[in-house]
């Protein structure tokens, strides 16, 4: 059964398995892989430097580097197997505003089509409210369909589709009230296939 989990250098081996999915150099959105820095990521080392980093960068306390924001990071695991990563921001600033959002989240390509994000946007969407949001801005790119059906069956209205330095982006905002964390609840608590 998946859940959500902080970053941890116990998942190395199937975190690199899952990397060696994706094409080199792509995009993980939710991942937070900018914030590996020089890390070597094949060792072990390297790998728990970055983890802690996400770890840290939730802490309002501590300072995030220029251009960012803070954020909350989790795994979505399945036992030993890491199978994605979503991350939840804690404001925007205004790259986000413009076309990255207050969530971000990826998929292994090997776990895709199973509700997952879908699973996994629901449940990060129910922690929200805890940093005294009301409602988060989603984006996914035009062509994007997967991440458009996941943000609509979590409440998301589209409100527009527009050219970023990113590309072109569906914007959908998704308010946070009663009728939102029901549904979001609906959908986090829904039973992912195998």
């Amino acid at each position: 059964m998946p859940e959500l989990i902080t970053p941890t250098g116990r998942l190395h081996s199937s975190w690199l398995t899952a990397r060696d999915e994706w094409q080199p150099g792509a995009h993980q959105d939710g991942a937070g892989l900018r914030l590996a820095g020089d890390d070597d990521l094949d060792h072990p080392e390297g790998f728990a430097s970055w983890t802690e980093r996400l770890r840290q960068q939730s802490d309002r306390s501590l300072p995030v580097g220029e251009g960012r924001v803070h954020a909350t990071h989790w795994w979505i695991a399945d036992g030993e197997m890491y199978l994605g990563a979503i991350d939840l921001r804690h404001y925007l600033n205004a790259v986000l505003l413009e076309g990255g959002g207050h969530i971000g989240y990826s998929v292994r390509p090997s776990a895709r089509r199973r509700g997952l994000a879908s699973w996994a946007l629901g449940a990060v969407l129910l922690k929200a409210p805890a940093l005294g949001l009301d409602r988060v801005l989603l984006t996914c790119d035009d062509g994007n369909a997967g991440s458009t059906r996941t943000i609509e069956n979590n409440g998301g209205v589209l409100e527009d589709v527009r050219s970023t330095e990113a590309g072109v982006k569906r914007r959908y905002w998704i308010t946070l009230d009663d009728a939102g964390r029901s549904r979001s609840l609906m959908v986090a608590t829904r039973t992912v296939a195998s």
